[in-house]
């Protein structure tokens, strides 16, 4: 197994459980203990873990502004299945506004059957991934954000507000009942409100792990969302309210 994929399933099981100890790991993947000492310390300097004797532990900060390499690492299997769920939603020739997450990111790549669809994002990895895809895809143009490969501020602003869109897609890092939508950064933050406003329909992706978290600045208020899609089956609690807000939940 390559050192990127073993850390890959480090990141998996310390999301899973929160701690991992290195002579379990060591055992796991056959290798020295040296060795997942030297995978811990990497993931540490990521910011996904915060190393431990004998172990390591999740990183509390961990959801709140990682990279966007590392945020594309966790949860794969979990984002592609929401994304799945996603794509009866869209049809052909329908426009999109579409956020820089690494959730947004696995939702396009599965419209290929879809014909004729613009996509207007702030996000370098969409336009690259997409460049010699049958999409139209606008660039908002911005300032860079090396760490999350965004688009950010006035320019980015502007050129959204010249278009109208069916949907905005976007994802979020936590989803409270008294806080409502939140995220990690207030660029990219400004950047989505802007797009929920020129959308006629806002679809939400978000997994269970933010249900019940509070981010650092506030997006909208939960009724601002029509679709929410996750991976499991949210408590009563949450599908009342829910109800209560007349968003439609898929899961």
């Amino acid at each position: 197994m390559l050192a990127g994929e073993r850390r890959k399933k480090i990141i998996d099981l310390v999301h899973q459980d929160k701690r991992v100890l290195v002579s379990d790991l060591s055992r796991m993947f056959e290798v020295t203990e040296e060795t997942i000492r030297r995978d811990l310390e990497k993931l540490e300097k990521d910011g996904i873990l915060s190393r431990t004797y004998g172990g390591a532990m999740l990183n509390r900060h961990t959801n709140e502004d990682l990279p966007f390499v590392t945020r594309g690492a966790l949860n794969t299997d979990i984002k592609r299945n929401i994304a799945l769920k996603a794509l009866d939603l869209i049809a052909d020739g329908d426009t999109l506004m579409v956020d820089p997450s690494s959730t947004a990111l696995e939702f396009l790549k599965l419209l290929g059957n879809k014909n004729n669809l613009t996509v207007i994002t702030n996000s370098i990895h969409i336009l690259h991934e997409f460049a010699n895809s049958s999409m139209d895809i606008v660039s908002t143009g911005g300032s860079l954000r090396h760490r999350s490969l965004s688009l950010v501020g006035p320019v980015a602003h502007d050129t959204i507000r010249r278009y109208n869109v069916d949907t905005a897609v976007i994802s979020c890092k936590g989803i409270d009942l008294a806080s409502g939508i939140t995220d990690s950064n207030e660029p990219e933050c400004e950047v989505k409100k802007h797009m929920l406003r020129q959308a006629e329909k806002v679809m939400l992706l978000a997994d269970h792990t933010k249900f019940g978290k509070t981010a650092f600045t506030n997006l909208i208020p939960l009724g601002g969302v029509d679709v929410l899609i996750t991976d499991r089956k949210p408590a009563d609690i949450w599908l009342k309210r829910l109800a209560e807000e007349n968003i439609e939940v898929i899961y």
